[in-house]
């Protein structure tokens, strides 16, 4: 009876798909061989559980399917957790590089949604980020761009992070005191209290 709930739970797990996947490029690529030439394809596929991993992976094949899925699989085997301030938006202003492909990316107020352009846009969404403003300065070769991206989100601490490292507690890495009023001039005072 055991066994039979717990093919059920696994065959329930299969059926539900965990990650979410984004095709950012295909291209048809050539080999020149003896009798001419051989053509395949290449892919680089975005794959993420949109609440905070993401990965990228590339594959060739003859064919486009096949192409897909060893990117899909290698994207899967790549998957790396990046923190995110409330669910929705980066915890602090990033800039990521990669060869000549460089990404600025900024924190966001809710509603204002993901500003960003193709491949920078893909990884965002299957990361789960929903407020965000990036730009691309530079190369714009969607592998470059999002190394770039990746490189940039790999950059990224939480307060907790950053705490655990310096060995203090959040609350006083985020120095949540109230603001302090500035002195006043004592004669201003008095000046108020003769009147």
């Amino acid at each position: 009876m055991a066994r039979e709930d717990n093919r059920r739970d696994r065959r329930e797990r299969d059926d539900a798909p965990e990650f979410a996947d984004r095709l950012v490029a295909i291209n048809r690529v050539s080999k020149t061989v003896k009798g001419g030439k051989r053509f395949g394809f290449a892919a680089l596929v975005v794959v993420g559980d949109q609440r905070g991993r993401v990965g990228f992976g590339k594959g060739k094949a003859k064919e486009v399917p096949e192409a897909i899925r060893k990117a899909t699989e290698q994207a899967k085997r790549q998957m790396v957790r990046i923190p995110l301030k409330e669910g929705r938006t980066l915890h602090h202003d990033i800039e990521g590089a990669h060869g000549a492909g460089k990404i600025v990316m900024r924190t966001a107020s809710a509603g204002t949604g993901i500003i960003a352009g193709g491949p920078m846009r893909a990884v965002f969404e299957m990361l789960g980020v929903q407020d965000v403003v990036a730009k691309s300065i530079g190369s714009q070769n969607p592998y470059n761009m999002i190394r770039a991206t990746m490189n940039g989100l790999m950059m990224e601490s939480s307060p907790r992070m950053v705490a655990q490292r310096r060995g203090k507690k959040v609350s006083e890495i985020l120095n949540r005191n109230p603001v302090q009023a500035p002195a006043i001039n004592n004669a201003e005072t008095q000046a108020d209290d003769a009147a």
